[in-house]
């Protein structure tokens, strides 16, 4: 039996634990001095004591505890900086973006329709019939009712040329268009027809006038000055203009003065009836009517003349009124069943003389009104015979 082998002794440095042979008398770590003397003197239990002291506790985990602990220091961290972010005003809070509602679109009402207006139409007149006689022809039919041959060569369905009329043939012949009546002309009131009439003067008072001598040297008087002029007093003043009446002048001895003639009269403005008016057998009257054209004097008025155009009839009357009106005697009314056109036209005259029968004299005085047309049936059409 081999005897086991005896480990050397070794010695235990008591500054730093470090092992030494037993024979070492300084720790060449710390330069401690282990010779025997100072190996008597320090107790062994106290570098025991020492020597377990320097060591460093280990502490050894598993695997899911070591991650379960990074897990809650990284948790501890985040709530830390969060809240000193929070203390410093540094955290921004996401404000919450509405969502936009869509604002619906609102649907146009049905328009209401409302009922066409009809205006109202003239009634046509149906046409006359015109007999021809010897030498007519269409363009002297027309001229003499008012028409367009053109019209007359539709109504009857006549060839372009209209050059084959026959004597006593039945030809249609449209009643001539109305013509809008004119706008009525304002005339002037009796008082501004005498003075727009009068003749006048104007003058401007000198110095040392008068209203006196200014009367006297015209041989006006005063209050015709003074009415004329819309005075109140008999005072005048240099440099005022005057209006001076010469109409008012008082008559002078000797020869009588020739009258002053009043300016022309405008033309007659014509109201009823309208033209191409169409008259029937239950019209008895027909009544002629226009607008006056001012106060006329004692030798003036009014010169009436119509004219029967119907089939080249040189039927006429011409009568002279002081009215403004006129009513067509009952002997001009046609005696046959063919519509008569009839033309008439208003002029003013004035009386200037007397022939040698003692009839009047008359002569222009103003311009003549416009020419107008009617329509009058002077008998009914005969019923035609049974046979």
């Amino acid at each position: 039996m081999t005897p086991e082998p005896t480990s050397p002794k070794t010695l235990v440095c008591p500054t730093c634990g470090t092992r030494l042979s037993d024979t070492a008398a300084r720790c060449p770590v710390c330069g401690t001095d282990l010779s025997p003397k100072s190996k008597t003197s320090m107790p062994t239990k106290k570098v025991e004591q020492s020597m377990q002291a320097s060591r460093m506790p280990e502490v050894t985990l598993s695997l899911p505890i070591a991650l379960g602990l990074l897990v809650l220091f990284l948790v501890v961290g985040a709530t830390v900086v969060y809240v000193g972010l929070s203390a410093a005003k540094r955290v921004v809070v996401p404000t919450q973006v509405p969502t936009q509602t869509e604002t619906p679109t609102a649907s146009p009402s049905p328009t209401e329709t409302l009922p066409p207006t009809f205006a109202p139409t003239a009634t046509e007149q149906p046409p006359f019939e015109y007999t021809i006689a010897l030498g007519d022809t269409c363009g002297g039919i027309a001229i003499t009712f008012g028409v367009s041959v053109q019209s007359i060569i539709i109504l009857n369905n006549l060839p372009a040329q209209c050059t084959n009329l026959v004597v006593g043939q039945k030809l249609k012949v449209p009643y001539p268009t109305p013509t809008a009546l004119p706008v009525a002309t304002n005339t002037f009131q009796p008082a501004d027809a005498t003075r727009a009439a009068c003749e006048k003067v104007n003058v401007t008072v000198q110095e040392n006038d008068t209203l006196s001598s200014i009367a006297a040297n015209y041989a006006v008087p005063m209050q015709a000055i003074k009415d004329f002029n819309g005075l109140s007093t008999d005072n005048v003043f240099t440099g005022q203009t005057l209006t001076i009446p010469l109409c008012a002048r008082a008559a002078t001895p000797g020869p009588t003065p020739t009258a002053t003639i009043p300016p022309p009269y405008p033309a007659p403005n014509l109201l009823l009836p309208g033209d191409g008016a169409a008259f029937t057998l239950a019209n008895d009257v027909v009544t002629l009517q226009w607008a006056s054209i001012g106060t006329l004097r004692d030798n003036e008025t009014y010169q009436v003349t119509i004219e029967d155009v119907t089939a080249g009839q040189a039927r006429r009357i011409v009568d002279f009124v002081a009215d403004t009106k006129y009513i067509v005697p009952t002997s001009f009314r046609p005696k046959d069943t063919v519509a008569h056109v009839l033309r008439w036209w208003v002029t003013p005259v004035r009386q200037t003389g007397t022939d040698d029968q003692g009839q009047p004299i008359y002569t222009s005085a103003g311009a003549t009104s416009d020419k107008r047309v009617f329509t009058w049936v002077g008998a009914a059409v005969d019923a035609t015979p049974t046979p």
